[in-house]
């Protein structure tokens, strides 16, 4: 990497090349976790140099009338105990300065302090709080070690100032083939229930993935989604030929209204959860296992297409038949929204596995909620929306695309033009009157 990247943005690299590798997120937790308290760390190291000089790297003239004289000279190796290993950071050294620099979060020799880890929870995990971050560190190593409160707000502004531009940016040159929408819930607000926070990605149609909307929602209605898809549709975003997604009514309605000719998915699994809840806990194996087994089509010689919906249904009605006598409100629950469980066999068969299910914003989002329940809530919504973000973000760095193969494209091609733009009815003529047709027809004649 260039000598003129910065630190920070090496620790940045290390994480992206993290999300990108074919690892599970579970496996690669606690890697992520000791580079981003590595990221934040280095990054207070370089905003208090900032500070003190006046001037970011390479900046030749100082901005700030109280600025020191000198420069940078490169860095020096730091190592500093956490409870999650040694971490590396990359101090910086100064030259033709008239003070000496002393940072006021690491001091001069601090190589062990749970202060620099309630830093990275404070901010990241507690909400972004300045308060919480000078009172996590005067807490912990006393008023003389404080920060300055210009530097943690340059720290904790950044994410929410990332994500304000993000939310806003222009998406009429995403056109994607399909949209996966999903919803958790965080604790945001003191004695307030679990509110949701509303989700969206889609893979266009270049095969490629992105993380397309998300905002906070009071309750997940259909109003909350409807206006959330309006958001995205009003800045540019058009009509999919998928959406997938999970059985909330709100959100199916919501799908329904913004995107009325859209084909709509319903989440397998979300739907095997809710037939499995119906059976005692000694059968939900063999069902499970019934249930998969219907919608298999390693063996099926049908094309994806309305024959193969056709064979699947088929095998549902099979399946439910023979369990309803014993689980007949599970069977009620499997048979329900049977159009919503078929409608990826439409599309090419290398997608069909990835477009059948919701669970990967939900599996991300499960990572998020996993790290916050320490603390219990966030304080305030702006502060869990920007933590989810900026988690989600990362985390799409790594999302895996689709293959595009040829015959793939023309059956999507075909698909957009039966759902998106259909041949339009030409406008009946108005049938002349008596007078007219026998003129026309004795000019005609003539």
């Amino acid at each position: 990497m260039p000598a003129r990247v910065s630190p920070t943005d090496r620790v940045r690299a290390k994480i992206d090349e993290l999300f990108a590798s074919d690892r599970e997120l579970p496996e690669i937790l606690e890697e992520v976790a000791r580079l981003g308290a590595q990221l934040l760390m280095q990054a207070a190291l370089e905003a208090e140099i900032t500070e003190f000089l006046g001037r970011e790297r390479y900046q030749r003239s100082a901005t700030a009338a109280d600025a020191q004289p000198g420069a940078r000279n490169g860095y020096r190796a730091a190592t500093v105990k956490t409870t999650a290993g040694p971490i590396t950071l990359e101090r910086p050294k100064l030259r033709g300065t008239t003070a000496a620099f002393a940072s006021r979060l690491f001091g001069k020799h601090v190589t062990k302090t749970n202060a620099l880890e309630s830093l990275v929870i404070a901010s990241f995990v507690r909400g972004l709080s300045v308060r919480d971050v000078e009172a996590t560190l005067a807490d912990a190593l006393g008023d003389q070690a404080a920060i300055s409160k210009s530097t943690v707000s340059q720290i904790c502004q950044a994410i929410k100032t990332e994500y304000d531009t993000w939310a806003r940016r222009p998406l009429g040159d995403v056109v994607l083939d399909y949209l996966f929408l999903d919803a958790s819930f965080f604790r945001m607000h003191p004695g307030s229930p679990a509110e949701p926070i509303l989700a969206a990605w889609g893979i266009t149609t270049a095969g490629k993935p992105i993380f397309v909307g998300l905002a906070p929602g009071v309750v997940e209605s259909t109003d909350a989604w409807a206006g959330f898809l309006t958001d995205l549709t009003e800045r540019g975003l058009g009509c999919p030929l998928l959406v997938v997604s999970d059985g909330a009514a709100g959100l199916i309605a919501a799908i329904e209204q913004i995107f009325p000719t859209a084909l709509r998915q319903r989440c397998l699994i979300h739907r095997v959860r809710n037939v499995l809840a119906k059976i005692p806990a000694g059968m939900q194996a063999e069902i499970r296992d019934g249930y998969w087994a219907c919608f298999d089509t390693a063996e099926a010689t049908t094309e994806a297409g309305p024959n193969l919906v056709e064979l699947i249904d088929a095998r549902l009605d099979v399946f439910a038949a023979r369990y309803a006598p014993t689980y007949p409100a599970a069977m009620k629950i499997l048979l329900t929204d049977r159009a919503g469980l078929t409608a990826y066999l439409r599309f090419p068969p290398e997608h069909q596995h990835r477009i059948r299910h919701s669970n990967f914003i939900e599996r991300t989002f499960g990572e998020t909620r996993r790290r916050t329940k320490v603390i219990g809530r966030f304080p305030g919504e702006t502060s869990c929306v920007s933590i989810a973000w900026a988690v989600l973000d990362r985390a799409s760095r790594g999302w895996r695309g689709l293959a595009m193969t040829p015959a793939g494209v023309r059956q999507l091609q075909d698909l957009r033009r039966s759902l998106l733009h259909p041949p339009r009815q030409l406008r009946p003529q108005h049938a002349p009157d008596s007078a007219s047709s026998t003129t026309e027809a004795i000019s005609a004649t003539a």
